[in-house]
Order: structure tokens, then C-alpha cells, then sequence
């Protein structure tokens, strides 16, 4: 080829560089991004894992006894506020802008250092295993990706995740739960938004393998997919699991149904519904489940701890979001939700003794509950994981036509918001205790002597203790205060969002991207953990990014979010 074609060609080729930055690498992020078709001309090739799990003969194979609803979905209440004349205005662009930069920084380091991995160390720069090798973050980036704009860092990374190899692994099993929300969530939240099949496919293939799951004598899965034992048909169900594990597969096995129309996937969750239907009233705790229930017999095991944190949280969460997602054609997933729900107000939901000049809003917490023969004891231990309570309120609240539900969400929202900003480090921590005022209905009234006998020294007047005083990247206080926004329209949820975000930015930033870190109630330099979870980039970023945002960027009214904040689109 003679030497002047080079010359031309290189000279395109770097005037096509330079038009790619321009296109795709806006100074200011686009203001309207909304779920399209990828661009004609690009095709994401699927490439199949190298075990086939449908091959496999299950050793309980079961009827498919459930099948998809086929009726027209029930129209609810609309969920967002109505942004009438809404303007997206210098400030607010600004912010989202911050956001975008922040989510760039951390995914081109990733890129960089991680690619591939699960994780990305952000202080010594490697890469880490920690869900069986397969991607987690850049597959649970994927629909951040495409909502912030990075459509060519989407392709790339869309083109990775279409060709992971499940059976490509050092791991012996899988974790189902984190497995499911991250990876097949992640699946299929990206096609949702894309409409690119490839993503589909490698879903179902995921699928396929964790449905393996569900072999057990009573259909109910275990903890973990042992790969060896799910091909030799060996599984049982656990006997002292979390009740959140198989209860919390729902959302994505029904999309993953409603998108490939094969039943068997919400057949598998809907006889975990039946479980969670038939014991909701023979628990200690009559409308709610414990946190550990056997599985394997179906029993709630005599346990007498409940919680709307760790290890039930999910369980329900995904109530009324399963009712969303199936258009309301099957009832019992409302019915369950107000009858936990009305448990839960009694005796979880709780007020904290603040000093009323420092809660304007009459903030509320969710604690957990021991439950005794003759007697509930209340502890008021909050957790940064169960903040997203408020978000749940609130969204059912709104479907379920219950007003005072999302002035309950509303008031945990700004409770966990109030939290942030009662630290150093404008940070709220992993676990903290609270000094109790009275439940919802009750009235509240400074004591000084009560706060001086139960207070924690050193802490904001309110706390009792900072007792995991950790700040590991978790989304749930934002999700709240976004939800509780994009349902309200109040705007100084805004600002509370922009403390939050400024104080994350602030108190976990690395030379690389952003870190777990020790200790929220330290003043000046904390120490970092070097871990960044996944969910920084899926969850976190994404609803600070989205809270920035016009509200038609991913209305509620058309999707609904799992655990992990992938969005699922609602039936029409």
C-alpha cells in the first residue's frame, strides 16, 4: 500500500479519535439520557460457557405448577411526584457532573488495574476474586454505564460480559444470592436499557446454572450452588439459613421468565412464595419471618430474632416490588407486605431521643426485635444496610395507596441523611446504637438524665455507640433519599444528597478510585481498607448520579429496581 494512503488514513483515523472523545466524552453529561437501542451497527457476539448446565439431569425434577400471569397488569398509583416545569438547572448539572467524574475515575481505574476481576483494590491498585472470578463489577456497572453516557466503555465492557465463561472458575460454588443480584441482575438490567440479545442470552445461560440451585428434595435451594454436588444431584435445602438468601431471588428469576418466556425460573421462586405465604403467621413474630428459617422442613425454626437488616432485608424489600413486576395480578405479594409491614411499624420502627432543635423532621430508625412468649424486646441498633427501609416504605406506600407509609419512609430517609452528617466524617457508620424514645405513635421528649445514663461519650446527642464504626461504600442511605425525592419532589432532599456525596468523596478517596474505610468517627485523615465493592459502582454512584438527574431519567414509573439497583422495566 503506497506511503500517501497511510498519511490520509492515519490522519482520519486520529480526526475519528478526536470525534469519538467529542461524542462520547462530553464536558457536561447529557441531560437526558433515556433507554434506547444500542446503535444499528453495533453487534455484541454471545459466546457459550464451556459446561452446558441444561445437560445436567436433575435429580428432583419438578411440575411446573406456576406459570407467568397472562392477564392485563393492574394499573397502580403513579409513584414519581409530578415534576411540573421541572428545570435542570447550573447547580444541579454541576453535581451530576461530579458524580459522572467520580463513577470515570473509578471505572478507568478498574479498566486499568482490575479488568476482568471482581474488584478493584483502590489503595495497592490489584485485582480481587471474591465471587467466583467471573466480572462483578464490570457486570454490575453495566447499566451505570449506559445511564451516565459512557456508551463506547458500555460496548466494550457489554462485548466482555457477553463472553464470560461460568464454567470458567476457581471456586467450588457459587453464593446464589449474590450471584443472582449481582451477575443475572446486572444481565438483565443492561438489556433492559440496551436491548442488546447477547446480554439476554448470557443471562439465561446464567440462569440455567443457578436454577441447578432449586434440585433438592423440596425445591427449596441452599446457601451456596455447590457445582459438584448439583451435578451429582446431591443438594439439600439449608436448615438454619438466611431467610433473605432464597427469598430474594424473585425479582430477577420472574424478568428472566418474563424476557425469555420459560416458566421454570418463576415457577422455582414462586415455591418460595408459597413458603413465605403458608408461615407468616406461625412465626414469633406473627406477619414477619425471622432472620434464619430451615428451609429444608419448611419451618421457621423457633427463632426469635427479627430484623429489616442483614440477612432479612431483601426478603422484604422485594414484596412490593414483585407485585410492581407483575402488574399486580398476583395479590399475595401485597397482602404479606402490609401485614409485615404493620409488625414492622410496631416494633422495629422506631423514634430516637435527638433535641428537638436537631430534628425538625421527626426522624425515625429501624431496629430489630427479640420475640419472647410473653413479651417483645426492642433493641435500638440501627445499620446503615437497613436504610434502604425507607425507600421500601415509601414505594409501597405509593403503589399500595398508603399515605402515611411514605410519610414513614420519608422520615427513615432523612433519619438515615441526619446520620451522615452526626460523624466527622459526614459518614454514617456499617452498625450504631440509638437511644430509644418510644415507637412511631409514641411521643418523644428530650430527657437529659436518660440521655446521660445511655449515651455514648464523644458521640452526637442521639447515639449510644458507633459499634462497627466502618463506612464500606454502601448505597442504602442514598437510595432512600433519592427514592424518597423522585416520590415527593421535595427539593432539600437535594442538598442532603449533595452533603452526602461530598462527605463520601471526601473521606474515602484514593490515588486510584474509592475505598472502604475503618472508622467514621475519627477526625482528619482516615485509614482505608483497600476493598470497593462492586456495588459502589452499581448502586451507590448510580443513585447519587440519578438523585442529579431529570426525573424522566429512569422514571419509577416505568421501572423498578432490584437489590442492586439494576432496573427492571414494568409491564405495560
Amino acid at each position: 500500500m503506497i506511503q500517501t494512503r497511510r498519511i490520509v488514513r492515519a490522519f482520519f483515523a486520529v480526526l475519528f479519535f478526536f470525534l469519538v472523545l467529542a461524542l462520547f466524552r462530553p464536558s457536561a453529561p447529557p441531560p437526558h439520557i433515556q433507554p434506547q437501542p444500542s446503535r444499528p451497527d453495533t453487534k455484541i457476539l454471545f459466546r457459550p460457557s464451556s459446561f452446558d448446565w441444561t445437560t445436567v439431569r436433575q435429580r428432583y425434577p419438578a411440575k411446573l405448577n406456576h406459570s407467568l400471569p397472562t392477564g392485563s397488569p393492574k394499573q397502580f398509583p403513579p409513584v414519581q411526584h409530578h415534576f411540573r416545569d421541572y428545570v435542570h438547572d447550573a447547580t444541579t448539572r454541576k453535581r451530576q457532573q461530579a458524580v459522572r467524574d467520580a463513577f470515570e475515575r473509578s471505572w478507568k481505574s478498574y479498566k486499568k488495574h482490575a479488568w476482568l476481576r471482581d474488584e478493584l483494590a483502590p489503595v495497592s491498585g490489584a485485582g480481587k476474586t471474591t465471587f467466583g472470578g467471573w466480572a462483578a463489577t464490570l457486570v454490575d456497572a453495566l447499566d451505570t454505564l449506559w445511564i451516565m453516557g459512557f456508551r463506547e466503555e458500555f460496548l466494550s465492557a457489554a462485548t466482555a460480559a457477553a463472553q464470560l465463561d461460568w464454567a470458567e472458575t476457581t471456586v467450588t460454588s457459587a453464593n446464589l444470592f449474590e450471584t443472582t443480584i449481582r451477575h443475572l441482575g446486572g444481565l438483565l438490567g443492561a438489556y433492559d436499557l440496551s436491548g442488546e440479545k447477547a446480554l439476554l442470552e448470557k443471562a439465561k445461560e446464567l440462569g440455567d446454572m443457578l436454577y441447578m440451585g432449586f434440585d433438592t428434595p423440596n425445591r427449596m435451594p441452599g446457601f451456596w450452588l455447590n457445582f459438584a454436588d448439583a451435578k451429582r444431584g446431591a443438594q439439600v435445602a439449608g436448615t438454619n439459613d438466611p431467610s433473605a438468601c432464597p427469598a430474594s431471588l424473585s425479582l430477577e428469576f420472574t424478568r428472566l421468565s418474563q424476557l425469555t418466556g420459560d416458566p421454570k425460573f418463576f415457577d422455582a421462586i414462586s415455591r418460595v412464595t408459597d413458603l413465605l405465604e403458608r408461615t407468616q403467621s406461625s412465626s414469633r413474630l406473627p406477619g414477619m419471618w425471622p432472620k434464619l428459617i430451615n428451609f429444608r422442613d419448611g419451618t421457621l425454626n423457633h427463632e426469635s430474632g427479627f430484623t429489616l437488616g442483614a440477612l432479612a432485608d431483601s426478603l422484604y424489600e422485594y414484596l412490593p416490588k414483585m407485585a410492581i413486576l407483575l402488574g399486580g395480578q398476583e395479590e399475595r405479594y401485597e397482602k404479606m407486605h402490609r401485614a409485615a409491614m404493620e409488625v414492622a411499624v410496631e416494633h422495629l420502627v422506631f423514634r430516637p431521643m435527638i433535641p428537638a432543635e436537631d430534628n425538625p423532621h421527626d426522624v425515625l430508625f429501624v431496629g430489630d426485635a427479640f420475640a419472647h412468649p410473653d413479651h417483645v424486646d426492642h433493641v435500638p441498633e440501627g445499620q446503615h444496610l437497613s436504610c434502604f427501609v425507607g425507600g421500601m416504605f415509601g414505594l409501597g406506600g405509593k403503589v399500595f395507596n398508603v399515605p402515611e407509609h411514605v410519610d414513614i419512609g420519608e422520615r427513615i430517609a432523612r433519619g438515615c441523611g441526619w446520620a451522615y452528617g452526626a460523624f466527622p466524617t459526614g459518614v454514617m457508620p456499617e452498625i450504631f446504637g440509638l437511644v430509644r424514645c418510644g415507637s412511631v405513635k409514641e411521643p418523644c421528649v428530650w430527657d437529659e438524665e436518660k440521655w446521660e445514663k445511655e449515651g455514648g461519650r464523644g458521640l452526637k446527642k442521639g447515639f449510644s455507640n458507633a459499634r462497627d464504626p466502618r463506612y464500606i461504600l454502601r448505597p442504602e442511605a442514598i437510595e432512600s433519599v433519592f427514592l424518597l425525592y423522585r416520590m415527593t419532589g421535595k427539593e432539600e432532599l437535594r442538598e442532603v444528597a449533595w452533603r452526602m456525596f461530598e462527605s463520601v468523596v471526601e473521606s474515602t478517596k484514593t490515588k486510584l478510585a474509592y475505598s472502604a474505610i475503618a472508622d467514621v468517627t475519627v477526625k482528619g485523615e482516615t485509614r482505608r481498607l483497600d476493598s470497593m465493592e462492586s456495588f459502589f459502582l452499581a448502586e451507590t454512584l448510580k443513585y447519587f448520579y440519578l438523585m442529579f438527574s431529570p426525573p424522566d431519567v429512569i422514571s419509577l414509573d416505568e421501572f423498578v429496581f432490584n437489590t442492586e439497583a439494576h432496573p427492571f422495566r414494568r409491564p405495560k
